[in-house]
C-alpha cells in the first residue's frame, strides 16, 4: 500500500496504532481496510524526520495513494449501507466527504510550505480514524447486525430477506 522506508525518526512508539480487536466491527472487507488507514498514519510517523526536506519529498510520493486508498476505503462502506437501506447513509457520506475535504486542504498546505509536519498530519489522521470507527462506523455496524441473520455456525450474514423494504 504505501511504501516503507527508513528515516530519522522523530516520533516515537507511543504515536503508532497496533490494531486490536476493539476497532473490529466483524465485517473483514472493512476491518481489513480500516487497518490499511492505520497503516498509512503508522508509515506518516515512520517517516517524520527532522528533516523538511525528505518529509517534503516522501509526502509528495506517496499522499496521492493515500488519498485514493480512503476514497475507495469510503465508496466500499457507503456501497454496503446503500445495499443495506441504513438509514444514517447520507449524513455518514456527508462526514467522509468533509474528511476527503480537509485531508486536500491539508495536502495543498503541506505542499505550500505551510507549517506542517507528517508528525502532525499522523495525529489528524489517527484521531480521526479511531473516532469514526469507535463512534460513527460503529452505528452502521449495529445496524448491520441488527438485520443480520444467524448462520448454523453462529457467523452473521446478510442477505436480501434481512434488507427492509
Amino acid at each position: 500500500m504505501v511504501a516503507k522506508g527508513s528515516s530519522t525518526i522523530s516520533s516515537t512508539d507511543k504515536d503508532q496504532v497496533k490494531w486490536n480487536d476493539a476497532y473490529a466491527l466483524g465485517i473483514k472487507v472493512i476491518d481489513d481496510q480500516h487497518k490499511g488507514l492505520l497503516d498509512i498514519v503508522n508509515d506518516l510517523f515512520n517517516h517524520a524526520s527532522a528533516n523538511k526536506e525528505e518529509e517534503h519529498e516522501y509526502f509528495k510520493s506517496v499522499i496521492k495513494q493515500a488519498v485514493d486508498y480512503i476514497k475507495n476505503h469510503f465508496a466500499t462502506e457507503e456501497k454496503i449501507m446503500i445495499s443495506t437501506k441504513y438509514k444514517g447513509y447520507d449524513e455518514h457520506k456527508k462526514l467522509h466527504e468533509e474528511f476527503i475535504l480537509t485531508v486536500i486542504k491539508t495536502a495543498k498546505d503541506f505542499e505550500s510550505g505551510k507549517r506542517l509536519t507528517l508528525t502532525s498530519l499522523g495525529y489528524f489522521l489517527k484521531d480521526w480514524v479511531l473516532s469514526h470507527i469507535a463512534v460513527v462506523d460503529k452505528k452502521y455496524c449495529d445496524y448491520f447486525r441488527s438485520i443480520a441473520t444467524v448462520k448454523a455456525d453462529g457467523k452473521l450474514s446478510i442477505s436480501l430477506a434481512d434488507i427492509p423494504k
